[in-house]
């Protein structure tokens, strides 16, 4: 069933909700908190909050860059102390990476912004209905949104 229901989305519909995403992705940077991060900094601050301790090459990986890539920006938040990195009991050779209290605040008070940005625009703009509509599609969202990293069968 699900099969056919992909087959069956027509192109200039996945290019309207795709063209509706990256608009509300655009407004919602827009509306991130002036905390002095770097989109790239604020990115990385995200996914080590959905990994939890991770190390840099699962985070890399997760992101979709190389390592090399995240050295700067880890540094940084290292620097403002918005992340912590220690040596991995079980491999000594090998780094983790873990929030710290200060970077929990931080981007909490970052997400709570854009949280309240996109809770006021839905109430001014949409019906009742549409806002229970659009609730009702998050989950699948993060269902497509995620599928990168479902292993193939």
């Amino acid at each position: 069933m699900a099969r056919f229901i992909l087959v069956s989305v027509k192109t200039e519909s996945a290019t309207e909700l795709r063209e509706a995403i990256m608009a509300l992705t655009r407004q919602l940077r827009r509306h991130r908190s002036d905390n002095g991060l770097t989109l790239s900094q604020q990115q990385i601050l995200g996914e080590v909050s959905r990994l939890g301790v991770t190390s840099p090459a699962d985070l890399a990986s997760r992101m979709g860059v190389r390592v090399q890539s995240l050295t700067d920006g880890l540094n940084e938040l290292e620097a403002r102390s918005l992340i912590a990195r220690r040596p991995d009991e079980a491999d000594r050779r090998r780094q983790l990476i873990e929030f710290t209290d200060e970077g929990r605040a931080l981007l909490t008070a970052d997400r709570a912004e854009r949280d309240a940005w996109l809770r006021d625009a839905m109430a001014r703009t949409l019906t009742d209905l549409e806002a229970e509509l659009l609730m009702l599609v998050a989950p699948i969202l993060r269902k497509v949104a995620d599928e990168r990293w479902r292993e193939e069968p």
